[in-house]
């Protein structure tokens, strides 16, 4: 392994931390939302976007409600910030990072979702998708842009630090094309 100069441990080192976390929540959150419960009815599986939303909202603002939209909001959230962690990339564009972090976000819901109308007593819900990609929006909007820009600011331009290839020059035709050497 090569070194490339000070500090640029802590790459490795974020991506690993970030693959840690990223599996740990993963884990309970599979653990969270592919359970079977046991309940004597369930409701029908909701295909309509923005359906339960506005079921849970016109019920008027009580506390149930908040329980229930913001669940589904927090449920994924972290995945803002593990994901791009897990990357370890520092000079990457917001915008790139941002509809990466929530395109992943939302494949992660949708598996879930899709998982659970395999489970008895789970009933897949779109609505969940939309809110746990949401989650995962605003989780990243509010922490990787500025946590990028405190580690580039300490950490330098690890870029900048990776080896560089020298030119490699061209060979005359005459040596390339000469038929006075042999290679037995």
């Amino acid at each position: 392994m090569q070194r490339h100069g000070p500090g640029t441990t802590a790459v490795p080192r974020m991506r690993v931390t970030g693959l840690l976390l990223l599996v740990a929540h993963l884990l309970i959150v599979a653990w969270l939302t592919l359970r079977p419960r046991t309940v004597p009815w369930v409701s029908a599986t909701n295909l309509e976007p923005l359906a339960t939303i506005r079921a849970e909202l016109a019920h008027g603002p009580s506390w149930e409600v908040v329980q229930h939209l913001g669940g589904s909001v927090l449920l994924l959230a972290p995945l803002g910030v593990l994901l791009p962690l897990s990357a370890g990339r520092l000079n990457v564009s917001p915008l790139v990072s941002l509809t990466r972090t929530v395109f992943a976000g939302a494949m992660i819901s949708l598996a879930i979702e899709l998982l659970q109308s395999g489970v008895p007593g789970r009933v897949p819900d779109i609505d969940s998708v939309l809110l746990g990609a949401l989650g995962v929006a605003l989780a990243h909007l509010a922490v990787v842009p500025g946590a990028r820009r405190r580690l580039r600011r300490r950490y330098g331009d690890l870029g900048e630090v990776t080896p560089r290839i020298p030119r490699v020059e061209l060979a005359p035709q005459a040596d390339v094309l000469s038929g006075s050497r042999t290679y037995l």
